[in-house]
């Protein structure tokens, strides 16, 4: 599989840490925990403040991390953004589906893999059963 250059030049500007705002956080959402069907980039301009810009990018087949096209539009958000400090998760958090948006509750009912898992491990989470 081909190395997705725009991808990688995103995770080394990750790897620089925090070096001030605006900052671009990026994390990848999907069915499980080897397939990123979304990936959402928010841009802070200051601690303690909700994202001002917020861009998300789908695919129905695939994975987003190996999309080139989707990594270049994410680079050039992030540029345009003029954000020095960019954070990435580095595996996928949770169900692509956005809770209040795509359904109402605890639990996706889309997504049976996330029922009952934590969303940055992936692991199991104790029943209450």
């Amino acid at each position: 599989m081909k190395e997705n250059r725009f991808l990688k030049r995103i995770g080394k500007r990750a790897k620089k840490g925090a070096r001030g705002y605006p900052v671009a956080t990026i994390a990848f959402y999907g069915p499980n925990l080897s397939r990123a069907t979304k990936v959402a980039v928010g841009i802070f301009h200051g601690e303690n403040e909700a994202a001002r810009e917020m861009r998300r990018w789908h695919l129905p087949e695939g994975d987003v991390r190996h999309d080139e096209s989707i990594a270049q539009e994410m680079l050039a958000f992030i540029e345009e953004h003029g954000a020095p400090t960019v954070a990435m998760s580095e595996r996928i958090i949770g169900c692509p589906h956005e809770e209040g948006v795509d359904y109402e509750g605890e639990w996706c009912p889309m997504c049976d893999f996330w029922r009952g898992r934590d969303r940055f491990t992936g692991k199991l989470l104790a029943s209450d059963e």
